[in-house]
Formats: C-alpha cells, structure tokens, sequence
C-alpha cells in the first residue's frame, strides 16, 4: 500500500469513530461546509463485525453493526466517501465531504480545522475509557506460608 492510501485509511477511520454531530459541527465553525452532489445519498444498512479469539485466533462473526454510508462529488469533480457507526444520515454525509475535501488542496485547513480536534477528542475518550477501566483492575498476588 502506497503512503496515500495509507493516510486516507486514517482518516476515514477518525470519520468513522467520530461522536454524533461533531464532523458537520467542525465543518460549519471552519468554514469548509460546501453542498456536493449526492452519487449515493446517505443510507442506513448493516455490516458483519468479525473478531479473534485472543487476537490471533480464528476469525468468527461477530455480530451485525448498524452503519450509515454516503458518496458526494464537489464541483471540481472529487469524489469522497463517509461510513460512520449508527443511525447518523448527517454525519455520514458529513464525513464523505471530508473525504472529498481532504483530497484537494484544502487538505491541510481540514486537516488543521477537522481531524485534529477529531483526534484529540477520540484521544479522550480513549483515555477516559482507560481511566474506567484502571479503576476496576484487581491485583491477585500470593502469599507464602512459611516453608513446607
């Protein structure tokens, strides 16, 4: 995989795990919001989650997941795509415009106005979820009992 792909991957991931609203919210306060064309206008669907047992394991299915996808065109002709998790119409036609976006040469205002205060709030979360999590661990330790 070249370096683009690469990076694109990224930040669709960022899109993809973004809390509701937040994507458009950035947007509009950038000032990056722009109508595009719809290709394929935001639609509700599933998709299998598969795991690992361990994390090296075989592969099993998971379960399903409710995902909203979208698919815009800006005036100048890029394409972008957004899948996010959920019910959520606006924000995945939200993140397919980044997509688009990102792929011009705005990238680095969306990149500076969008996606880092996008990472730094999943950075949160993140570290928030730890913090939960930290409190509930358990230290098992054994003690010996003199010498038998």
């Amino acid at each position: 995989m070249d370096g683009a792909t690469i990076q694109r991957r990224e930040w669709l991931g960022i899109l993809a795990r973004s809390a509701a609203g937040q994507i458009e919210e950035l947007l509009t306060m950038a000032g990056l919001a722009e109508d595009g064309e719809w290709l394929r206008g935001p639609e509700i669907g599933s998709v299998m989650v598969r795991g690992r047992a361990g994390g090296n394991g075989g592969a099993f299915n998971l379960g399903e997941m409710t995902i909203t996808r979208c698919v815009a065109r800006l005036a100048c002709g890029t394409i972008g795509h957004g899948h996010v998790r959920g019910r959520r119409k606006r924000d995945a036609a939200a993140a397919a415009l980044v997509d688009a976006l990102m792929q011009t040469g705005r990238a680095a205002k969306v990149e500076a106005k969008v996606l880092v205060p996008l990472r730094e709030a999943e950075a949160e979360r993140r570290a928030a979820r730890a913090t939960r999590a930290a409190a509930t661990k358990v230290d098992f330790f054994t003690l010996v009992r003199g010498e038998d």
